[in-house]
């Protein structure tokens, strides 16, 4: 089926589910989803107030206007796993994506019949809009044949970019959103993006502030609607490659990666301004958050030296089990809801964004979602979330996975699982096979009491397997996992989980 009669299918669909949903509640409020990319926790001031050396005005005024959360995570610790999980509702290792991250020129690792939280507010009555970076895959097409282009087409220079007039069958606007303006991913920047058709070329350091500017002129453009809209604003920075605009570079005094923070913290405040100006702020649900921790790329020694942390008391970075791998940001603003400088240390994930929008719309999700989401709508009104979910799985670049219940952490690897030192191919062989954690007393998870604690081991790595070999974490029917065989420890030899 062509990419014209999928849309229109897809267009009848939703149309004929939005009949059938509930309507839309008076003052449904807009939502704002800003996600940075590795972006880590120690990066925003208010966050690390003794180590945080970075000034971030934006993200703190936000935290000042409502709640941060402590311990919030990503759905895993890289890019393309957590917005696929933030997406669906479902964590990215129960599909075919059992490690690493996609590279664009494939189909869409999100099913075209699968849910996304952007469909199912479309379905609501949402204007929906992603600006920024997808990094779910996608395929190009070439506009006269119809026929995919291969990425080894464009290795090179000069055609080393999708070229203009590219189709995309499967992006954004085929997975939930109204309109789309972007790129797929950092090595794909150059090729900018406009609803399915690349539309231009342009150099990488005016991404950043073409995102900001496409926001800003999105949320000047529902001035006077009665339509609420959600906006899903997921930027490429601090993200290699890390290129400050002129006007920012030596801002920081800490080196570019610090002027990159600080340039991407300044889209915060445009936002805010925007909304302010349209007279927007106190009807809509602002969500600042990241993808995962910092990368090795922003020379984390070197910021040490200085003074700056960028994970804050955690260990670890991007690509790591440890808790700097995938312990995110998460600041929420929605006026006369959330309580001003407010903060919950209840455990949420971005898989749980789903649930939430779901439970604040006063529906359900939608039949095939949600397998791993719940909803932290309660956390935002000071109450306690009403979980149907043992724990939250924790997943690294490698395929690593952990699991958190309660104050317990258990990982299943001997070192990261991803960068940092000491690798999974560093690890002695006598270490611990694996790694347990008191995420209270130890939150630089500097004890290992693994080989101490049997009990608390068997404990949680039942709750483990059952998570994994149900197809789902949360209540509901049985699910089926795309991927048949997924190995629970991956620096042991391979032994699928419904085997172990």
């Amino acid at each position: 089926m062509n990419s014209g009669l999928k849309r229109i299918n897809w267009w009848l669909i939703g149309l004929f589910c939005a009949g059938l949903a509930q309507p839309l509640r008076a003052g449904n409020p807009n939502i704002v989803l800003l996600i940075c990319d590795d972006l880590g926790y120690g990066d925003i001031q208010c966050l690390n107030p003794e180590h945080g050396k970075i000034l971030t005005p934006g993200a703190d005024a936000l935290a000042a206007q409502g709640m941060i959360f402590t311990d919030a995570h990503s759905g895993a610790s890289v890019c393309s796993p957590t917005r696929y999980g933030l997406m669906t509702g479902r964590y990215s290792w129960r599909s075919k994506l059992q490690s690493g991250v996609v590279t664009g020129f494939e189909p869409s690792l999100i099913a075209e019949d699968r849910p996304t939280v952007a469909s199912f507010l479309h379905n609501a009555g949402y204007f929906t809009a992603a600006i920024g970076k997808w990094h779910l895959n996608f395929e190009y097409l070439d506009p006269i044949s119809g026929q995919p282009y291969r990425a080894k087409d464009f290795a090179k220079p000069p055609n080393d970019k999708p070229p203009i007039g590219a189709k995309i069958p499967d992006g954004p606007i085929d997975r939930g959103f109204d309109s789309y303006h972007g790129f797929h991913h950092a090595r794909d920047m150059e090729a900018v993006i406009e609803g399915d058709t690349v539309v231009e070329h342009d150099v990488v350091i005016n991404m950043l502030p073409r995102l900001e500017r496409k926001a800003v002129e999105f949320i000047d453009s529902r001035r006077g609607s009665h339509q609420p809209f959600f906006l899903y604003l997921p930027l490429g920075s601090p993200h290699t490659p890390i290129v400050p605009s002129p006007q920012w570079q030596g801002k920081s005094g800490l080196g570019e990666y610090a002027d990159f923070v600080m340039q991407t913290d300044q889209v915060i405040l445009a936002v805010c301004e925007a909304l302010e100006r349209n007279q927007m702020t106190d009807k809509t649900l602002f969500i600042f958050t990241s993808d995962n921790g910092c990368s090795k790329a922003a020379r984390i020694d070197q910021l040490a030296s200085l003074g700056h942390f960028v994970s804050g008391p955690y260990r670890g970075s991007k690509a790591d089990i440890w808790d700097g791998g995938h312990r995110i940001p998460f600041i929420v603003r929605w006026p006369n809801v959330v309580s001003p400088g407010s903060r919950s240390d209840q455990l949420i994930c971005l898989t749980d964004i789903f649930a939430t929008t779901a439970e604040l719309l006063e529906q359900s999700v939608p039949a095939g979602s949600c397998e791993d989401s719940v909803s932290f709508l309660a956390a935002l009104r000071g109450e306690s979330i009403e979980s149907t979910r043992h724990g939250v799985i924790h997943h690294s670049i490698s395929g690593h996975f952990a699991y958190r219940h309660g104050p317990w952490k258990l990982a299943l690897a001997r070192g990261s699982g991803g960068w940092t030192s000491p690798t999974e191919a560093e690890s002695s062989r006598d270490a611990p096979r694996g790694q347990l954690y008191n995420m209270v007393t130890d939150i630089a998870e500097t004890h290992n009491l693994f080989d101490s604690k049997p009990e608390i081991v068997a404990r949680l790595l039942g709750l483990l397997k059952a998570d994994i070999n149900r197809g789902r974490s949360t209540a509901g029917p049985d699910s089926a996992n795309d991927f048949s065989e997924i190995v629970l420890w991956k620096s042991e030899p391979a032994v699928p989980t419904n085997t172990n």
